[in-house]
């Protein structure tokens, strides 16, 4: 159970990491659909990409690397 809640965080990092440089070149990255996501908040522009498959795939391998690990 611990194992799964480290992973959750390394799973997110890991996600954010890979959308931002599939995102910014412009690609959906196939059967990870990465999305896009624009906001507008006073005058400034933020853009952001996520996964929800790279998500779930991210921390899949966190959660079995904390868990050969031992914790």
């Amino acid at each position: 159970m611990f194992a799964f809640l480290k992973a959750i965080p390394l799973g997110i990092a890991l996600t954010v990491i890979v959308c931002l440089f599939m995102g910014s070149g412009g690609t959906t990255g196939g059967p990870l659909n990465i999305r896009t996501f624009h906001f507008e908040v006073m005058e400034t522009a933020i853009t952001f990409y996520w996964s929800w498959m790279l998500f779930l795939g991210a921390t899949a391998l966190a959660f079995f690397l904390f868990l050969m690990m031992g914790d």
